[in-house]
């Protein structure tokens, strides 16, 4: 049972941010403060990329653990309520996640997803490692 009223839960909801977020934050300070230039939630491209990095030809999505379904995470839990609304939200988010990825790959893009998990403090410091590196291989592709 949620611990929440439907209208606390309706309240709480409606503040998560879709752009702008801490994780997106996170990753976009540590690209600038490394000399990275980009752009932010660039409509044009399919998605609505989170960071786009066109002089390396790199889109990077920073995915929240919950709204992406992602997979064997602490932080994804089914809702107990209203169960069969949510599965079919979060599936239909993962597909168009895969969608948009797929779509960006045939056209040349190198696309990274960041979780957000994986920006918790103990994780950030290899996963920022990790960014330079495929970012610094995208260029190498070129």
């Amino acid at each position: 049972m949620d611990n929440h009223s439907k209208e606390a839960r309706s309240y709480n909801m409606s503040r998560i941010r879709s752009t702008n977020s801490k994780p997106e934050e996170l990753v976009r300070k540590f690209l600038f403060a490394n000399g990275y230039r980009y752009r932010k939630n660039d409509k044009r491209y399919p998605g609505k990329p989170d960071i786009v990095l066109p002089k390396y030809k790199t889109i990077i999505f920073v995915n929240g653990c919950f709204w992406h379904g992602h997979k064997n995470c602490c932080y994804f839990v089914m809702p107990k309520s209203n169960t069969e609304y949510w599965a079919k939200k979060i599936s239909r988010n993962i597909e168009r996640d895969h969608y948009n990825n797929d779509l960006l790959t045939e056209k040349g893009w190198n696309v990274i997803t960041i979780w957000e998990c994986e920006l918790k403090k103990d994780k950030r410091q290899s996963t920022f490692e990790n960014l330079i590196t495929s970012i610094n291989e995208s260029l190498t592709k070129k």
